[in-house]
Formats: C-alpha cells, structure tokens, sequence
C-alpha cells in the first residue's frame, strides 16, 4: 500500500466529499436520535468532545468533531486507494473505523467495551452507520470521480 499524491483539484474533491458525507451521516444520526430508533444515547462526536471537555457541550460542537473526523478519513481514503476507488476499499477502511469506534472510543466515553454498558443494539447502530459511510464515500467518490473507478476497478 502507497500513499498517493493528489493535485490541489483532487485535495479539493476529496476535501468536499468528506464533508458530504459527515453531513449525511451525521444528518441519519441525528434523525435516528429524534424519532427514538437509535440506541445512542447521543452522538458519538458530542460524547467524545464533552469527555475531552470533561463537561456538557452544545451539538454543534459534536457535530463538528464528527464533521473533522469523518472528512479526515474520507481524505484517507483517497491517499490510500487514489489509484482504485473501490466499494470494497470504502468498506475495509469503514469495517477498520467501526471496530475502532467498538474498542476504543465506546469505552473512551463510558459506554462500555463494544458499546455494552449501554445495550448491545449500539453494536448494530455503530455498524449501519460505518456502512453508510462506505457507501456514501464510495458513492460520491465514483460520481466525482468516476473514470479512475472504471479504469481500475478490476484490480482491486
């Protein structure tokens, strides 16, 4: 595995499809918290910012720890996988971030290994929204980049 080199037009693409998909993911998190569906007690970005802060912060503030995270590692995405950006490598990458989240960062913010001190639902939460995450960087990454994904799409 290399990292590739992207032109300032591809840092701008990549950069731009990053925050797309932190807001359609954070947009589905939020409506899943609204309407009751989500096992969450709240975001993940506002649990891990207020854990940092050691005290109560406002959603706009989550919101952008998840913007800052989200984007970083679609931008990591593309310097790894430049030269094929495949669904499959949009889901390695998300399956590696999803069990990060389980090991680490659940239990950085007090809900337990795996997620379990609050209930294991957040297990099943946790992996649809990684999911989505590869689907819409995949997604917006071949609409924006579609050529590079059809020349080389065979290989990965």
């Amino acid at each position: 595995m290399q990292i590739h080199t992207l032109n300032s037009e591809e840092w701008t693409k990549a950069v731009a499809i990053g925050v797309a998909v932190s807001i359609l993911t954070g947009l589905i998190t939020l409506v899943g918290l609204k309407a009751g569906i989500s096992p969450l007690p709240k975001p993940l970005g506002l649990a891990f910012a207020e854990t940092l802060w050691e005290s109560a912060l406002p959603l706009p503030v989550g919101l952008l720890f998840h913007a800052v995270w989200v984007t970083g590692f679609s931008v990591v995405y593309f310097l790894l996988f430049a030269d094929a950006l495949t669904f499959m490598r949009a889901f390695w990458l998300a399956f590696v971030l999803w069990i990060a989240t389980l090991v680490f960062f659940f239990p950085v913010v007090d809900w337990g290994f795996l997620g379990l001190a609050v209930t294991p639902k957040v297990i099943v939460a946790a992996a649809v929204l990684h999911l989505l995450f590869a689907v819409f960087l995949w997604g917006l990454a071949r609409m924006t980049f579609g050529a590079r994904i059809e020349n080389h799409s065979a290989r990965a």
